[in-house]
């Protein structure tokens, strides 16, 4: 009798070996250590970043909503981030700068 093929639910994840050499083990490792992620979550952003970059056929710019909410969690988001990013980005300007522009 066959067994009945199990639907995973959604938010379910399916586990997945990966055999790493030893430099990529090494690099594996040091992103955990310096990013306090776990390896799996971090083989996931990789695998999303990269799908991101290879399997994107959109349009110019389309790109920018998977920016909305990204900061939303973060901790230590300034309140005025939108109206002042520049200020954020480069610093503040200069009033010879504010002449120029």
């Amino acid at each position: 009798m066959s067994r009945p093929k199990r639907v995973a639910a959604k938010g379910v994840r399916e586990p997945v070996q990966v055999y790493l050499d030893e430099r990529d083990r090494g690099l594996l490792e040091a992103l955990a250590a310096r990013s306090s992620l776990s390896r799996a979550e971090l083989l996931r952003l990789g695998l999303r970043h990269l799908s991101a970059e290879m399997l994107t056929e959109g349009k110019p710019g389309e790109s920018l909503d998977s920016l909305i909410g990204v900061l939303d969690t973060a901790p230590r988001v300034p309140r005025d981030l939108s109206a002042r990013h520049d200020d954020y980005l480069y610093g503040k300007a200069k009033k010879s700068d504010a002449r120029r522009r």
